[in-house]
């Protein structure tokens, strides 16, 4: 359940949008990619934060991880990857539930991709000035 009393939506996710799972989480696509193949990888006990899971957990998630590289490399071949994990309200987590994302990357989708995940906080971003 989440903080909002509705059920979580990684909790009662339906088999169909599994892509891929093992003893400790699955792979989704993301339901609003930024991205073309935007992946979420999320451990199938419902925990909020990184820190919060085993190393065993870790292990598995990141074997996942990637797993999902992989298929994207086939399916969609990207210049790059943003992986990322927004962990707790301060962070960003809109959903209480942990998760990995793993953002495909395409040249010219930004004009100027250089930061990449530093954009979190615009003003701090372009170190290089």
């Amino acid at each position: 359940m989440s903080n909002t009393g509705k059920p979580c939506p990684f909790c009662t996710l339906p088999a169909e949008r599994i892509i891929n799972s093992n003893a400790f989480g699955v792979t989704i696509r993301d339901g609003f990619p930024v991205s073309l193949g935007h992946t979420l990888v999320i451990p199938k006990r419902h925990v909020g934060s990184w820190f919060e899971i085993s190393q065993e957990e870790q292990q598995a998630l990141m074997e996942l991880l990637t797993k999902a590289q992989k298929v994207l490399e086939q399916e969609f071949n990207p210049d790059g990857y943003n992986i990322g994990i927004n962990d707790g309200p301060a962070a960003g987590q809109t959903v209480p539930h942990l998760h990995m994302h793993l953002i495909p990357r395409y040249k010219g989708d930004q004009e100027d991709a250089r930061g990449g995940v530093r954009w979190i906080i615009p003003e701090k971003a372009k170190y290089w000035k």
